[in-house]
């Protein structure tokens, strides 16, 4: 059984946050588990990692608790969150403090074929 789970964030438009959800609440519930878990976020989603952008954004409307909130709940729970490299060049390098790490898309390749690991796609 794998006991890592990669989720990459790719297809997740920002602009319809009630699309962000589901990616950080699984993430924090997979490393409550015990799993080991890591969110790479790239393309239009890696805007979330840009400072000010998750702040701002609800999963639904009244909600008191931001995207950001969401991922900082997820980075709490042991949840290790990646940027790829194309993103900075999108977005700029202005990163929320939860990103660990910048990667390329060798890393997300190699680590989505690995065995011992589970990829969701968002």
């Amino acid at each position: 059984m794998a006991d890592k789970l990669l989720i990459v964030m790719v297809n997740t438009d920002p602009t319809n946050p009630s699309e962000l959800g589901a990616p950080f609440f699984q993430a924090t519930v997979a490393a409550a588990m015990e799993y080991e878990v890591e969110v790479v976020m790239t393309g239009r989603a890696g805007e979330l990692a840009k400072k000010g952008v998750a702040e701002k954004l609800f999963v639904q409307e009244g909600s008191p608790k931001s995207v950001y909130e969401f991922i900082k709940d997820a980075a709490e729970a042991g949840v290790k969150f990646k940027v790829c490299t194309p993103t900075l060049d999108l977005w700029g390098d202005d990163l929320i403090p939860e990103i660990e790490e910048t990667v390329g898309g060798a890393y997300v390749i190699s680590e989505a074929m690995d065995d011992d690991t589970v990829t969701f796609t968002y």
